[in-house]
């Protein structure tokens, strides 16, 4: 397979992920803001500082919902708006036409200028319905891949794409909880605090998965075990790791040659399979999940070097 041609369903795949994602973290800062005092704690900018673009926003200014709704759902110059992300996946997708099937060519094609038409009033007005409108089509595209694509190289990058995507963004959903908690650690396991981890459950679709494996016991620590541990919930750090592993793995065997991607995830896994319960929590979450970003960060741009990306 040609290098761009790999480039192209990487990286279509990775916008529509991502465009999902914003959503979800999109939601999850509704659900935080609407607690008591969250304008004191500024909820909104700890999304914006966990999509990475809190440069974007002056550091003295409260950050509104109108602003994040703005810049990471609307803004045609962020590369990274849900906005942006579609019309990237969808150029990707046009430029490895051959690749895809009828059925994925739609879901990419239907509607991926929807978000063209919105001011940033209309927009907040109808957020719930856009945020399960991004949700769909994310999910109508992966479908069709799973029932039509052929399991080739490119089905390979595909999944390569999103679940690097996915990892990062699991990962810095953690985060928001992170930057949400730290000025009042002192309201650990009160009300407001289980409300905000049901939250970042919420946002990933792991409230009755989690329930599934623990229960009705919610705590800090179950559940960042879950969201980070958990390799039959396909949300977590650690399934997406497998993923990884198994798809650089095959692309091993497509090209026959192993790269530094595959020695990387391998140790990834590893890394996290030598993890005990609690053992998070205990070591620090902020400083787990930014390694954990720092990783995947190293291990797209091996990947990129690998199979020769632009």
């Amino acid at each position: 397979m040609l290098s761009r041609t790999a480039e192209n369903l990487y990286w279509m795949a990775r916008y529509m992920e991502r465009a999902e994602s914003t959503a979800r973290l999109l939601t999850m800062g509704q659900r935080m803001a609407i607690l008591p005092g969250a304008h004191h704690r500024d909820e909104w900018r700890s999304v914006v500082r966990a999509t990475g673009c809190e440069e974007n926003f002056p550091p003295d200014a409260h950050v509104r919902e109108t602003d994040v709704v703005a810049y990471l759902m609307l803004d045609p110059e962020n590369p990274s708006s849900i906005r942006s992300c579609l019309a990237r996946a969808r150029a990707n997708g046009k430029s490895a036409r051959t690749m895809l099937t009828q059925d994925m060519w739609e879901a990419l094609n239907e509607g991926w200028r929807k978000l063209d038409s919105y001011d940033v009033a209309e927009a907040r007005q109808q957020l719930p319905g856009l945020i399960d409108w991004v949700k769909t089509r994310a999910m109508t595209f992966r479908g069709a891949a799973d029932s039509g694509q052929l399991r080739n190289e490119g089905h390979d990058f595909l999944r390569v794409g999103a679940a690097l995507e996915r990892a990062q963004m699991t990962l810095r959903l953690l985060d928001v909880k992170y930057y949400v908690l730290l000025p009042e650690t002192e309201v650990i396991g009160g009300n407001r605090d289980h409300y905000q981890w049901t939250s970042v459950l919420h946002a990933l679709s792991g409230s009755r998965a989690y329930h599934h494996v623990y229960g009705g016991a919610y705590t800090p620590w179950q559940i960042t075990d879950f969201i980070m541990l958990n390799r039959l919930f396909p949300r977590s750090v650690a399934y997406c790791y497998d993923q990884l592993a198994y798809r650089l793995n095959r692309l091993a065997g497509w090209h026959d040659n192993r790269g530094q991607s595959q020695d990387s995830i391998k140790a990834m896994v590893e890394g996290l399979e030598s993890v005990d319960s609690g053992e998070i929590f205990r070591r620090g979450l902020h400083e787990t999940v930014q390694n954990g970003i720092a990783h995947t960060d190293r291990l797209a741009n091996e990947i990129a070097q690998d199979y020769h990306f632009g």
